[in-house]
């Protein structure tokens, strides 16, 4: 048998899987990138607004660049991308970096769940929201939200809506020690009659004079408004607004409200500063601090620190702790009447956060803490 005789002919060479192009851990630097605001998130599809300082800013649609992975992009978040950011029908921006956060609002699905999920960035006013009735405020959400707040170096606003419904002021007492901003806002009818509860709140307006109270305390801020559904999130933003954000009222026989947004958006205030934002956000039923050491869960209750300088070395500030300073705190002459009921707030979360729950207590208990 004859023997073959070879050539460049015979060569087969296949192609590479991951591309003809050389790999290279240089990335471009996109100084050309332009500094956006985003404004809602739906679906891998971000909106984004442009020279939101300008008399005519641009809303433009945005995707992620691969770069980035899996690094959480929110409402707030100021982003740089490139491409087409002229705003024009059909056109599409890609998000390329994300810039340096002020502030992030984070919680967790429950007090023991190590996955944090980031609701807001760069707010720097949280506005929680509750009804003075309908539903019925919780002090627990309260004591929570401050959490939150004061974790994220954000400023806290506690809200009362429907207060032509039930005076809010014994509920506010609650709050007298700590230096938390409060306000209240009524509803009202076209025909000036009082409204009553459970009545859909696409019928109802909020007062020019609340309304007025709300828009300059958060004239030049970005704020988010955060609360359980159903208190009036929704109306409060579209009357700020003039957006058309879905709302909802009561259900008669839980007593809680209906889920109507299904996610988070930043609309501006007419009427306000450049760089005035509200966040309307979805309606939550727990709201979980996972992510919180518990010697922040302490430090956030400011009315109770100045005892622990009392405490022995170590205490855990629970009811058997021995030589715990907190309970005589709370009793000393002039102490707030809610001084015992914020030391069972603190108690509760610190509780929780070791997985337990305070002496006493059931898990309903704690769970109607928390809502």
């Amino acid at each position: 048998m004859a023997r073959r005789t070879w050539d460049e002919s015979d060569v087969r060479i296949r192609a590479n899987k991951r591309g003809s192009r050389p790999r290279t851990k240089q990335r471009p630097t996109h100084e050309d990138a332009v500094i956006v605001r985003v404004v809602a998130v739906n679906r891998g599809r971000y909106t984004c607004v442009v020279g939101e300082d300008e008399e005519q800013p641009r809303t433009v649609t945005c995707v992620r660049a691969k770069e980035l992975r899996r690094r959480p992009i929110v409402p707030g978040d100021l982003v740089g991308v490139v491409g087409d950011v002229t705003g024009a029908p059909d056109t599409l921006a890609r998000i390329v970096r994300i810039e340096p956060r002020t502030t992030v609002l984070r919680r967790s699905a429950d007090d023991t769940d190590p996955v944090e999920r980031v609701i807001v960035a760069n707010a720097d006013r949280l506005v929680l929201v509750l009804a003075a009735a309908s539903p019925t405020p919780r002090t627990g959400f309260v004591d929570r939200g401050l959490v939150a707040a004061w974790d994220a170096g954000i400023t806290p606003v506690v809200c009362m809506t429907k207060s032509d419904l039930a005076d809010p002021t014994e509920f506010l007492d609650y709050l007298h020690d700590l230096d938390v901003i409060t306000l209240s806002t009524q509803r009202a009818t076209d025909r000036g009659e009082r409204p009553e509860a459970g009545i859909h709140e696409e019928s109802l307006a909020v007062s020019p004079d609340s309304l007025e109270r709300l828009r300059s305390l958060l004239n030049g801020h970005v704020s988010v408004f955060l609360g359980p559904s159903g208190v009036g999130k929704s109306t409060l933003v579209n009357a700020l607004t003039g957006a058309q954000r879905a709302t909802g009222g009561v259900n008669d026989v839980t007593g809680r409200g209906r889920h109507t947004s299904s996610s988070a958006r930043a609309l501006t205030v007419p009427g306000t500063r450049p760089g005035t934002w509200v966040v309307d956000t979805p309606g939550i039923r727990s709201l979980g601090l996972a992510h919180v050491p518990e010697e922040e869960l302490l430090n956030a209750f400011t009315d109770l620190v100045p005892a622990t300088a009392d405490c022995p070395r170590g205490c855990l500030h629970t009811e058997d702790s021995p030589g715990c300073a907190l309970d005589a705190w709370v009793h000393r002459p002039g102490a707030s009447p809610a001084a015992p009921q914020r030391l069972e707030s603190l108690r509760r979360l610190l509780a929780a956060s070791r997985g337990q729950t305070q002496r006493g207590d059931s898990e309903k208990q704690l769970g109607q803490a928390i809502t």
